[in-house]
């Protein structure tokens, strides 16, 4: 028997409510403000929390010397009409040009790295 369950997946950043409308905009849901952090309770998944921490400074990726902490995979069906839409809303790439992969690489606007996937 498992001792907790997920409650929140955290991102740091200056902005929280920006980042939530990024995150609302590319996965869905329902953002909830109360400030310094907002919540974004995604249809069927986890909740995904955005916390103001100031002086917050983006992972760099890639960086041999500075692990990434951690990303998130999201799944799309179409990985070209997928990047389209998000770096509209304003992700920037970070590895997108081996375009014989499943996969591509990109960053929120606070500098989190999260992967489009068509596994």
């Amino acid at each position: 028997m498992p001792v907790a369950k997920v409650g929140a997946i955290v991102l740091d950043c200056a902005d929280p409510r920006a980042l939530a409308g990024f995150y609302a905009e590319l996965v869905g849901g329902t953002v909830k403000d109360e400030g310094d952090w907002v919540d974004l309770q995604v249809p069927g998944g986890p909740t995904l929390a955005f916390q103001e921490t100031p002086g917050h400074v983006p992972p760099r990726w890639p960086a041999p010397d500075q692990s990434q902490q951690f990303h998130l995979d999201l799944t799309v069906e179409d990985l070209d009409a997928a990047e389209k839409e998000v770096l509209a809303l304003g992700a920037k790439p970070l590895d997108t040009e081996d375009r014989s992969r499943t996969f591509r690489v990109y960053a929120d606007p606070a500098g989190h790295p999260f992967c489009l996937c068509a596994c």
